[in-house]
């Protein structure tokens, strides 16, 4: 009985062996392995007081204070191979939309061979590829130059592209062809619009797809760049510049300028309508400067900043058009480059026409896990 007892309880433990054995053969067989991947979160918000000499609806106010969610950003990046990664981000604004910026496949063979598909930010100007997130100044876009491209959403369009850094990365070259519209186009049908950007990097080199607005002394910055836009003989061309220099100590002097010309394509119409082919016949140019102190403050460092811009724009439909100048003042906390930073803004739009005029002053915060 204690014979068979313990042959029966030995044949269990031979099988159970057996089974965990292959279970654990299945389970190294089906094991998930996920590629290198990143994850970041980006969020702005601000708090503005606002007035405007337009007149107001009944029982409202010229006169506003306003909590905004500007902007709350995640994105996923991943590296199947050395030379294959794909990229991905959306966007959640103050209305709770979500929205997405970038899919992105990235075949990058090389620094002077390298191609993407999908959905990103096409070759146009630097303030384009730098954005929000990575510019100098606050408030980005509100000046009627930048950010006025016809495309589906945050300067982004569906297309391909190729793009390489040449001369010991400092001569960077992009081309490409991405879907337009009827709407954004202005034609009867969808149409492919072609962009292009050259840039020379005089003193350090930026390598890689996207630039920034400002490299808070960390480069000798001093480059010029050409780009170009066009669908059925309409274009929007443009030159941008940015000059840094580094402070001893950790600070920096910057200046960045900008002109752009929209020729039928993008643009901003007379009330800051932007993106539409019928509102895109204008130019507009911009001028900053800062200066980031070099001695900490605390946990921080403050930067002072100034930004003029002058636009003029052409009427829609047999409207007047409309020339508007943008003042901006900042002074900035950086606590740790784009990661975090405090910003104290002011802003005022000034336009020819009469009953126009408007003007804030905020305070507005960015955090990133970048």
């Amino acid at each position: 009985m204690l014979s068979t007892f313990v042959l029966n309880r030995g044949k269990t433990l031979l099988m159970a062996s057996i089974a965990l054995a292959t279970l654990s053969s299945v389970a190294q067989a089906a094991e998930l392995k996920l590629p290198e991947t990143t994850l970041t979160a980006s969020l702005r918000a601000s708090m503005v007081s606002a007035s405007t000499d337009v007149p107001p609806a009944p029982g409202a106010s010229a006169d506003t204070v306003d909590f905004n969610l500007e902007s709350l950003s995640f994105y996923v990046n991943g590296k199947i191979t050395d030379k294959v990664k794909f990229s991905f981000s959306s966007e959640i604004n103050g209305t709770e939309s979500v929205t997405i910026q970038d899919a992105i496949a990235q075949f990058e063979f090389s620094p002077t061979a390298n191609v993407w598909v999908g959905r990103f930010l096409p070759p146009t100007d630097r303030a384009n590829s730098y954005g929000a997130y990575f510019s100098n100044n606050w408030n980005f876009a509100n000046d009627g130059t930048q950010d006025g491209y016809p495309f589906i959403t945050f300067g982004r369009a569906d297309g391909i592209a190729y793009w390489g850094d040449f001369a010991e990365t400092k001569l960077k070259v992009s081309a490409g062809f991405f879907d337009l519209s009827p709407a954004k186009a202005s034609t009867p049908s969808e149409k492919i619009m072609s962009a292009a950007r050259v840039q020379y990097d005089f003193w350090d080199a930026e390598p890689g797809y996207y630039v920034n607005g400002t490299y808070l002394g960390e480069k000798d910055i001093l480059a010029t760049a050409v780009a170009v836009n066009s669908v059925d003989g309409k274009s929007t061309t443009s030159f941008d510049f940015l000059m840094e220099k580094k402070v001893a100590g950790g600070g920096a002097v910057t200046v960045e300028a900008e002109y752009i010309k929209y020729d039928g394509l993008g643009g901003y119409g007379p009330g800051f309508t932007k993106g539409t082919g019928s509102a895109g016949d204008g130019d507009s140019w911009y001028l900053m400067g800062s200066y980031l102190f070099p001695e900490p403050v605390g946990m921080g460092k403050v930067q002072l900043l100034g930004k003029f811009g002058t636009s003029s724009l052409d009427g829609v439909a047999g409207a007047a058009g409309s020339d508007i100048d943008t003042t901006e003042l900042n002074v900035n906390y950086i606590i740790k480059s784009f990661n975090a930073r405090v910003s104290l803004f002011y802003l005022d739009h000034s336009y020819s026409k009469t009953g126009l005029d408007d003007s804030a002053i905020g305070l507005g915060v960015q955090l990133m896990t970048l």
